[in-house]
């Protein structure tokens, strides 16, 4: 394990139990968690992206004030639903905060999750080709930005243009050179982690998998890993590729921790589903004394197999209790399982 960051889904409440009561909350609080927890010595901030939602939604805007807020932590997400995106209107967005954050965005996309409209990508402007599925669309928007990420120009340049071009085809701008190898995929099973390989781009696997095939979630995972592997170096890419997990981890180091989470260690996976069609199997929660994690996780198989470990945080809580859990982490149980 090489590096260990924060995903927030960014949620804001009216509810007095919430210190995120606005959407101006939830952008201020993650500025402010991704300083703090670079102060403290982590390695990335990573947010979640929903429409529809009182949640984080465009990403752009974020990580560019994160970018300019910070100087060292990686800055990312997990994940962009491609279904609701403009592929070249991405890049430029993506391409201005990669160049504001100094070449640190990691952007993770994804066929996306259920949201909390009826094909939400319908209102933003987006139909799936005929015949095809809201699936077959992200993957096509997918390519679309990949191809076009690559930085060769395309766009027929005006003969009478507003300002002198420079000579050949032209490209979205500003391009961000090195911004295509930090493209990871949201892969939710072990063909799609295959797919993801074969497309060079690096691996993001979150707490569940919609698949059961009957063994423990981590297992399952490293399994996933361990594909995506094979099919990247099937597929013959040159560089080293990159992979994350997603753990809800709490180390129970005082009395807060206790009372929010003391009861929370959820020992065992859980089959559910996702929406009416799709079974998935969801990974266990953490939280318990820093040596019992310690060895806990030392058994967790998708950890070992992956350099990057993201910890999910209960953003409600605020930005002291979310730095004061990533810390506890860092300091009480990460050393013992190989980080630095």
């Amino acid at each position: 394990m090489k590096k260990i960051g924060f995903l927030s889904f960014g949620h804001w409440s009216a509810s007095p139990y919430s210190q995120v009561r606005s959407g101006s909350d939830a952008l201020i609080q993650s500025i402010e968690l991704a300083e703090a927890v670079e102060d403290l010595g982590a390695d990335g901030a990573y947010f979640r992206v929903h429409h529809f939602a009182q949640q984080l939604a465009s990403p752009f805007p974020l990580l560019a004030a994160i970018g300019a807020r910070t100087k060292r932590i990686e800055i990312g997400t997990a994940v962009i639903d491609m279904r609701y995106e403009n592929p070249l209107y991405m890049i430029e967005d993506a391409g201005a905060a990669d160049l504001i954050a100094g070449g640190r965005l990691q952007l993770g996309i994804s066929r996306g999750s259920p949201e909390q409209v009826i094909d939400g990508f319908r209102y933003f402007g987006y139909v799936p080709p005929e015949g095809g599925t809201d699936a077959d669309m992200a993957r096509q928007h997918t390519e679309a930005f990949l191809e076009a990420l690559s930085g060769v120009g395309f766009a027929e340049p005006s003969p009478s243009p507003m300002f002198p071009n420079p000579p050949g085809l032209l490209r979205p701008e500003p391009h961000s050179p090195g911004l295509r190898d930090r493209i990871w995929w949201g892969a939710g099973s072990r063909a799609t982690a295959e797919w993801t390989g074969q497309q060079g781009m690096n691996l993001m696997s979150s707490t569940l998998l919609t698949e059961d095939a009957g063994v423990p979630f981590h297992e399952l995972q490293a399994e996933q890993i361990r594909l995506f592997r094979e099919a990247w170096a099937a597929a013959g890419h040159q560089r080293e590729p990159r992979v994350s997990v997603s753990r809800s981890i709490f180390a129970l180091v005082d009395d807060r921790d206790r009372a929010f989470f003391g009861r929370g260690n959820q020992e065992a996976d859980q089959v559910g589903y996702i929406d009416a069609q799709t079974k998935a199997i969801f990974g266990r929660s953490y939280a318990a004394e820093p040596d019992v994690l310690v060895k806990e996780l030392a058994r967790d198989t998708a950890i070992q197999a992956a350099d990057t470990l993201l910890l999910t945080v209960p953003n409600q809580l605020g930005v002291e209790y979310n730095a004061h859990a990533v810390e506890s982490i860092l300091k009480y149980v990460a050393p013992e399982l190989g980080w630095r």
